[in-house]
């Protein structure tokens, strides 16, 4: 039976009932992001109903952020990944925040360690040193959106784990608390399968992928406050960032090198 009609037949408005049935193509994958959809002709013959009622259906999923129309091009599934840049450094809950989004965590783990070598060559630490050991899922507008393993050297924190990161952030207690406001960093991002136990945190299906990053986080004085690994939700995110010919870089490139014999003043 027509899925629009089942629907029209509980109570819900027509152009409703297309709009839902859309989505429930957008959420199969039989229309994929950046997809063109159908014509409204082709979804009024498709749904059997009349071009009004498709057009309306798809100005309702235009408000919703779920189709983007391009004028005299057709109408597409919106990109619904958020941009997070790889640029600036910012902390989860700052950067969600600024794209109005509600950050939250859940706390897995919270306790003292010692540092292996890997951990101490990272955080620039003796080895057993005391290191602080902070897991947590972060939720974006309560859903799990990425698993984040914090490594920080309690020597610079002391009794740092007092407070509760399910509810405030890293950076802001070590800015306010501290005096150690994280300044620089090198991150290194990569794409790989999660695993089984990764999937199920993030309620992903297997196999799906997701976004690992490795960030090693500094102090303007070049000490090392954080070391951690993420796994993000691929299907959440896409990441840009500036790019710059450099003028030296520029200079090396398009400089005419000589044939022959000695450069000239």
């Amino acid at each position: 039976m027509n899925t629009v009609l089942e629907k029209t037949r509980i109570g819900m408005p027509l152009y409703q009932a297309v709009a839902e049935a859309l989505l429930d193509q957008i959420r199969r994958g039989d229309l994929a992001v950046n997809a063109r959809i159908p014509s409204e002709s082709e979804l009024g013959e498709l749904y059997g109903v009349g071009r009004n009622t498709v057009r309306h259906a798809i100005a309702e999923l235009g408000r919703q952020g779920v189709l983007k129309t391009i004028q005299g091009v057709g109408t597409f599934v919106a990109d619904e990944r958020l941009s997070k840049t790889a640029e600036y450094l910012l902390g989860f809950t700052q950067e969600m925040q600024l794209q109005g989004k509600e950050a939250g965590s859940q706390v897995l783990e919270a306790r003292i360690i010692p540092a292996d070598p890997f951990l101490a060559r990272r955080l620039q630490v003796q080895l057993g040193a005391e290191v602080v050991y902070l897991a947590r899922l972060r939720l974006l507008d309560g859903e799990p959106t990425a698993i984040e393993r914090a490594h920080l050297p309690h020597e610079l924190c002391p009794g740092i784990l007092k407070n509760n990161f399910a509810k405030i952030s890293l950076y802001q207690v070590l800015a306010d608390n501290y005096a150690c406001r994280p300044d620089h960093a090198e991150q290194e991002i990569e794409a790989s399968l999660a695993t089984p136990q990764v999937a199920k945190m993030l309620g992903l299906e297997m196999p799906s992928v997701v976004f690992e990053f490795h960030r090693e986080t500094q102090l303007a004085d070049g000490r090392v406050i954080e070391y951690v690994d993420s796994e993000v939700r691929a299907d959440r995110f896409r990441f840009y960032t500036n790019l710059k010919l450099h003028a030296p870089v520029q200079a090396v490139a398009f400089r005419r090198m000589p044939v022959s014999g000695n450069v000239g003043n």
